[in-house]
């Protein structure tokens, strides 16, 4: 079971859709932040290929700017 968090930067003014856009993807949970520019992105999958489908799949997203890995754990049997 892969959890991940992520700081999310959105485009220039993106910030609304890309909450929008990563929240409308499985395993993701989404917290903007109130004051600033910036999302935080939790995401937890039950297993590596579910979490490489999920990372391509935001590699896609539009409205996102960058993407900084801020922790990761990965629990293996």
């Amino acid at each position: 079971m892969p959890i991940f968090s992520y700081l999310a930067m959105p485009r220039n003014g993106a910030k609304d859709a890309l909450c929008a856009e990563l929240s409308a993807l499985e395993y993701c949970q989404v917290f903007p932040a109130e004051n600033q520019e910036v999302v935080v992105l939790v995401t937890d999958t039950p297993d590596e290929t579910i979490e490489r489908s999920l990372q391509s799949a935001l590699k896609t997203v539009e409205s996102l700017q960058s993407l900084s890995l801020a922790f990761g754990y990965d629990e293996k049997e």
